[in-house]
């Protein structure tokens, strides 16, 4: 993989829809509370377990799909729509996807690594942007994704502090109104190739 093969306009498209559905400042009040339950959070630990996740359904997704006979652009509309519910609960602030509470008690990277950072969202996305970009962009983008979530995690309570509820809700609707558009997008696209 060479850099000639790098689209910024791609890339940016990527990162944007990764973090959108991440949603790395939507979980700011998560960490803040199991930081404060365990006192500390292992940044990188769960940095790390939430990448491999993302990179093994990137490049094993495909692999399940031709398993179950699932044809790539039928899953991009599937994953179109889990984006779209997605987007709607940032923007509505709704719950649809329901995350388990008892999960929070029996480890940190549980509920943070999986299902909250690296869950079936995100999962379901990149086999969706397996459709509609190239994997060098791809790559790149849950790179960047893993530095922001880094970041986060380890300044979690100073960004909580910092942003506020209302300006955490503010950041988390205007990306949920991006990923809407994404996801209509998407299943566009892909309902014309199916028929």
């Amino acid at each position: 993989m060479s850099f000639d093969l790098l689209n910024f306009k791609e890339l940016f498209s990527v990162t944007l829809i990764l973090f959108s559905v991440i949603d790395v400042v939507g979980a700011i009040p998560v960490m803040i509370s199991i930081q404060n339950k365990y006192g500390r959070i292992e940044s990188l630990k769960i940095t790390a377990i939430a990448g491999i996740i993302l990179f093994l359904f990137l490049f094993v997704g495909e692999s399940i799909l031709k398993l179950f006979g699932v044809d790539f652009e039928s899953f991009a509309v599937a994953g179109g729509v889990i984006m779209l519910i997605l987007g709607l609960e940032m923007v509505l602030n709704v719950e649809i996807f329901k995350h388990d509470p008892l999960a929070a008690d029996k480890s940190p990277i549980v509920p943070l690594a999986f299902p909250l950072l690296a869950g079936a969202g995100s999962m379901t996305t990149l086999i969706s942007l397996n459709a509609e970009f190239k994997r060098i962009n791809i790559v790149a983008g849950i790179v960047l994704n893993l530095f922001v979530m880094y970041f986060t995690l380890k300044s979690s309570r100073y960004l909580g502090n910092k942003l506020g509820t209302s300006g955490a809700g503010i950041l988390r609707k205007f990306f949920g109104v991006i990923l809407i558009a994404m996801a209509i997008k998407l299943i566009k696209k892909n309902l014309l190739a199916i028929y």
